[in-house]
């Protein structure tokens, strides 16, 4: 068995590994603690110390318990680079919820936008993660990091590297507040089926080539989020 101290690393290192290689993506439950242990070799406490920091990095969520929303879902593969600088920000100083829904609205408009003018069709990773969403069982933390995941996927597939980054370091700051706004939604399957509606609407824009249409709908999606959980009015 490895040494303790490198033991956790052994597991962090085979799902980034998988991660990487395609073996597992965005909407897939790792196997159970005692089955990765086991097939790796190392104590269940490293298993869970490599989960934590994959968790920290925004990699996967865990949940507790028994039953289909116990264990860990991939939400996210590895980033590194300027998000991650973003990111660090976000955690120590945090940013106004109103810059940040502003932020989402320009860079998410000019996304669609931009994925509409390519020739190119969407990568397959957007429409696994529209599959991923439309999984029975799905606890709204679940939920909502695929969602967020997908609206970071759109940014990669448009190009600007810059959009990409800015957005994965914002996801830890998406993420809190939209998962903050589903507590106040008294039917949240009525709201998530309005999502994944909406999501398909906006892909369906892109593919048609309607960057307006991408743009108006995108903006009515995320500023409806926000009024329908009631968080706040962004004036756009």
């Amino acid at each position: 068995m490895p040494e303790a101290a490198r033991a956790w690393r052994v597991v962090l290192e085979k799902i980034e590994s998988d991660l990487l290689e395609g073996r597992l993506a965005p909407g897939d439950r790792l196997a159970p603690e005692r089955e990765l242990a086991s097939t790796l070799g190392v104590g269940r406490s490293s298993v869970r110390e490599a989960l934590r920091v994959l968790e920290v990095m925004g990699l996967l969520r865990t949940g507790t318990g028994s039953g289909p929303n116990a264990g860990a879902i991939i939400i996210a593969t590895p980033q590194g680079g300027m998000s991650a600088l973003l990111r660090l920000q976000v955690a120590a100083h945090g940013f106004p919820l109103a810059d940040v829904v502003a932020t989402r609205l320009v860079l998410e408009a000019a996304v669609v936008e931009a994925l509409s003018a390519q020739d190119a069709a969407l990568a397959d990773d957007v429409r696994l993660l529209l599959d991923a969403m439309d999984a029975d069982g799905l606890t709204p933390a679940e939920f909502l990091a695929l969602d967020a995941q997908l609206h970071l996927a759109l940014a990669e597939a448009s190009g600007n590297l810059v959009i990409a980054a800015t957005m994965a370091g914002l996801r830890t700051a998406i993420e809190s507040y939209v998962l903050a706004g589903a507590e106040r939604i008294a039917d949240w399957d009525a709201t998530t089926a309005q999502l994944r509606d909406e999501h398909r609407a906006i892909i369906a824009a892109v593919d048609a080539k309607d960057g307006a249409r991408a743009r108006e709908l995108v903006r009515d999606h995320i500023s409806g989020y926000y009024a329908h959980a009631g968080l706040a009015r962004t004036g756009a």
